[in-house]
C-alpha cells in the first residue's frame, strides 16, 4: 500500500493514496429509487432513501448504531501532546481497518470556522431517524452524526468539556459527503458534545476526496483557454488605466484560480449495493425503517 502526503499552505494536506482498490471498509452503496446505504465492513450503519419528484427533494435517514471510529481511543494526555492533529489524524487513517480511505487523492484541513447554523440548526440531533431537506441545488450542508450523543453531563463529555476549557480538545473528525453537501461526524461525537456545551463550535478535521490529476488538469486547461480568450478582447481594447487595472486583476484571480483547483473537492464514490434493491429492502423492513412516499 502506498501513501504520499503533499503539504499545503495553511494547514492542510493532500494524501494519495496507491495500491489500495475499492471498495474501502468504510463506504457508501446504492440501489434504485433513491437507495443509499452506508457499510461498515460486513455491518450496515445507516440506510437512506430520497423522496420526491421535485428538485427539492427529501432524504430520510436511519442509523443502525453499529457505527465504530476508525480511529482508536484518544486518551487525555495525547490531546495535551504538541503533536499535530492533521498529522495525527492522517496516520491514523492511513492505518485504520474500517476507514473510507481507498485509492486515489484525499484532502484533509484544519476547520474552525462554520456558516452560522450548521453545528445548531443542521446539526441532526434526532436518533435513529431523520428527515434531511434537500435544496434544489441538491444540498442540505449539515452534521449526521453516526452515533447517539452523550448527555451534556455525562462522565466522558464532562471530562472533555475540562479540556475544551483548557485549549486542549482534540478536533472532530468530519468526511464531506459530496451528494448530501454536509458532513459526517468520523470520530469525536462526545468532544462534539463538549464544545457545543462549552459554548463553542468544535474544531475539526475535515476528510474529502480531491480531484483526481487527470480530471483537475483537464479544468485547469479549460480555465486557461477561457482566460487567454479574455486577455485577448482586453488587449484589443485602448490601453487605459481601467483596462490595465482589469487586466492585473484578472491575472492575479486566475493564478488564484489554477493554484487552488487541484485541491478542489471531487464527488464522493459509492458504491453498487449487491443484491439491490432486494437487500436495501429487507434491510429496511428488519429494522421498520419507512418513509412517507409523496
Amino acid at each position: 500500500m502506498g501513501m504520499k502526503r503533499e503539504l499545503l499552505a495553511g494547514d492542510g494536506l493532500v494524501l494519495e493514496v496507491s495500491d489500495r482498490p475499492g471498495p474501502p471498509p468504510l463506504r457508501f452503496e446504492t440501489a434504485g429509487g433513491g437507495r443509499l446505504l452506508l457499510r461498515q465492513g460486513g455491518r450496515p450503519v445507516l440506510l437512506g432513501r430520497m423522496r420526491g419528484e421535485s428538485c427539492c427533494r427529501d432524504l430520510f435517514l436511519h442509523r443502525l448504531g453499529d457505527f465504530r471510529s476508525p480511529l482508536p481511543p484518544l486518551r487525555s494526555a495525547a490531546m495535551r501532546s504538541p503533536v499535530g492533529w492533521l498529522h495525527r489524524y492522517t496516520r491514523l487513517l492511513e492505518d485504520a481497518e474500517e476507514g473510507p480511505l481507498d485509492e486515489g487523492r484525499w484532502h484533509l484541513a484544519r476547520r474552525t470556522v462554520f456558516e452560522p447554523g450548521i453545528w445548531t440548526e443542521d446539526l441532526v440531533r434526532d436518533w435513529p431517524g431523520a428527515r434531511l431537506e434537500l435544496l434544489c441545488g441538491g444540498g442540505w450542508h449539515g452534521i449526521v452524526p453516526l452515533r447517539p450523543f452523550s448527555a451534556p453531563d455525562a462522565p466522558r463529555v464532562k471530562a472533555y468539556r475540562k479540556h475544551a476549557r483548557d485549549g486542549t480538545l482534540a478536533p472532530v473528525l468530519l468526511w464531506w459527503v459530496s451528494f448530501l453537501d454536509g458532513w459526517l461526524i468520523l470520530d469525536g461525537h462526545d468532544r462534539a458534545v463538549a464544545a457545543l456545551a462549552e459554548g463553542g463550535n468544535p474544531a475539526c478535521v475535515v476528510l474529502a476526496r480531491a480531484m483526481p490529476d487527470e480530471k483537475w488538469r483537464r479544468l485547469a486547461e479549460q480555465m486557461t483557454s477561457g482566460h487567454e480568450q479574455h486577455m485577448a478582447r482586453l488587449a484589443a481594447l485602448p490601453d487605459t488605466p481601467g483596462i490595465a487595472r482589469q487586466r492585473t486583476a484578472l491575472e492575479r484571480g486566475f493564478g488564484d484560480a489554477v493554484a487552488e483547483v487541484s485541491y478542489d473537492h471531487d464527488a464522493t464514490r459509492t458504491w453498487p449495493l449487491p443484491g439491490a434493491p432486494v437487500t436495501w429492502d429487507a434491510l429496511a423492513a428488519e429494522v421498520m425503517f419507512e418513509c412517507r412516499s409523496d
